[in-house]
């Protein structure tokens, strides 16, 4: 089964509705189809670049469409309960052993809080989904002085994530409205998934570069 066909399907497209709705509800920032859809586009572009196999890319999609389940039992352990439900998922459909295994150790690993890159899915994943940062992705724009997440997600104007010629370097580059969040704010409350990120790069065999309002931060 495709990514393409799993997009459509309707049992997961319910969890992603309903995980995204908990967060609603708690305050986060949309988590819904735009963003996993984004992340699947963006492991697509890494590991195709990057020259890995298409089967590859395949499974590196499938872990994007999947890898926020978890918030619909609760935000916390989110990537862990994430990656039980995938299993329950991708086995009940038939994917294989090896297959679930990629997937489902990539979802379990791709939050600051206690993943790290186990594999080269799991560290497109890191990388395409803690670059994920943009104000369209913001709730409640009424509120945004109220909270930081908000805040900073809603000052960044741009965001692009690329990979050099040489394939050397993967780059995020982030233009931030400095007059509705500083720097330090950015780093307040995203330094662990920057590091992580740099930890992601690292295992594809690339240097992570921050640059921010065109000035190079990592």
């Amino acid at each position: 089964m495709t990514y393409k066909e799993l997009q459509k399907n309707e049992d997961i497209r319910t969890y992603i509705a309903a995980a995204d709705a908990t967060l609603g509800a708690l305050g986060f920032t949309e988590h819904s189809f735009g963003h996993v859809s984004k992340v699947a586009d963006c492991v697509k572009y890494i590991l195709e670049t990057l020259g890995y196999s298409e089967h590859e890319v395949e499974l590196g999609q499938i872990a994007a469409l999947l890898h926020d389940i978890g918030n619909l039992v609760n935000r916390r352990d989110h990537a862990y309960t994430g990656a039980v439900m995938a299993f329950r998922i991708l086995d009940k459909l038939g994917f294989s052993a090896a297959d679930t295994s990629l997937i489902v150790s990539a979802i379990g690993n791709h939050d600051e809080t206690g993943g790290l890159p186990v594999n080269a899915v799991a560290a497109a994943l890191i990388l395409a989904d803690k670059s994920d940062v943009r104000r369209s992705r913001v709730r409640n724009i009424e509120d945004v002085k109220l909270d930081i997440h908000d805040r900073v997600n809603y000052a960044v104007t741009s965001s692009s994530l690329k990979i050099d010629e040489l394939h050397s370097m993967i780059t995020l580059e982030l233009e931030i409205d400095t007059g509705i969040s500083s720097v330090m704010e950015y780093f307040e409350i995203f330094l662990e998934r920057m590091l992580l990120c740099k930890k992601a790069a690292s295992a594809l065999g690339l240097e992570f570069n921050l640059i921010m309002n065109r000035q190079e931060i990592l």
